[in-house]
């Protein structure tokens, strides 16, 4: 069975810190970004089979990363994390559902709680709606 790969895409090093450190404690190999534009060469030779994208980033958007993705016509799971109203999650999932059939999402909120990370990274998350996940572990 080929490893789990991790790639991260957000704006904020502590964040991608943070889940770096939660995935590679469940084996994953992980890959982190801050640079939208870098995240398609990397997507490309790290080969993901998990991607955490941030939806709100300065330079481009998630919602551009998502359409991109789905262009790729490669099956991927998305994990959506926004620190900004969960509906932008819920639009991005309704965007991703409209462009590829490739694409499986999972919205969350941060803060993301590690229990909830952890869900996520197991791939036991059967939710398709924001998880709103504020508390501390």
């Amino acid at each position: 069975m080929r490893q789990q790969r991790l790639l991260i895409l957000d704006d904020e090093p502590e964040f991608c810190e943070y889940v770096r450190t939660v995935a590679e404690e469940e084996n994953y190999l992980v890959e982190t970004t801050q640079d939208p534009r870098g995240f398609k060469a990397l997507f490309q030779s790290f080969d993901p089979t998990l991607i955490v994208l941030d939806l709100v980033m300065p330079e481009m958007d998630g919602f551009e990363v998502i359409r991109w993705l789905a262009e790729q016509k490669k099956p991927i799971h998305v994990v959506l994390a926004t620190g900004y109203d969960p509906r932008y999650a819920q639009m991005a999932d309704k965007l991703a559902v409209g462009h590829s059939k490739y694409l499986r999402l999972n919205p969350i909120a941060k803060p993301v709680r590690v229990k909830t990370l952890r869900r996520i990274l197991r791939d036991e998350s059967a939710s398709q709606d924001p998880v709103e996940d504020h508390e501390e572990d």
